[in-house]
């Protein structure tokens, strides 16, 4: 019954905005793992955005991403690189003990 209510581009319009909800999320989970992970920023910087972020969600991420944004991969990289390596040390580490 509902169904004949709700036409078919009302049905597309709402996936649509809700897929674009979702990628808003995701990005906002990754502009605050970049900011806690980005040395180059001052703990006074890092709560200025988060703050700027909470206070202005749309706007403050969207800023974010455009003055920050080209060096969110190389950081992200990094962080990957330095996990590896953590990880490569604690396997050799435990292959190397003998019991």
């Amino acid at each position: 019954m509902f169904a004949s209510n709700y036409p078919l581009a009302d049905v597309f319009v709402s996936t649509l905005y809700i897929v674009l909800f979702v990628v808003w999320i995701i990005l906002v989970f990754h502009v605050f793992a970049d900011i806690f992970r980005s040395h180059d920023l001052s703990g006074v910087a890092k709560t200025l955005w988060v703050l700027f972020i909470v206070i202005l969600p749309l706007l403050g991420t969207l800023i974010y991403v455009l003055a920050r944004g080209g060096s969110m991969h190389e950081r992200s990289t990094l962080a990957l690189q330095a996990q590896q390596k953590a990880f490569e040390d604690y396997i050799r580490k435990v292959a190397n003990t003998k019991e």
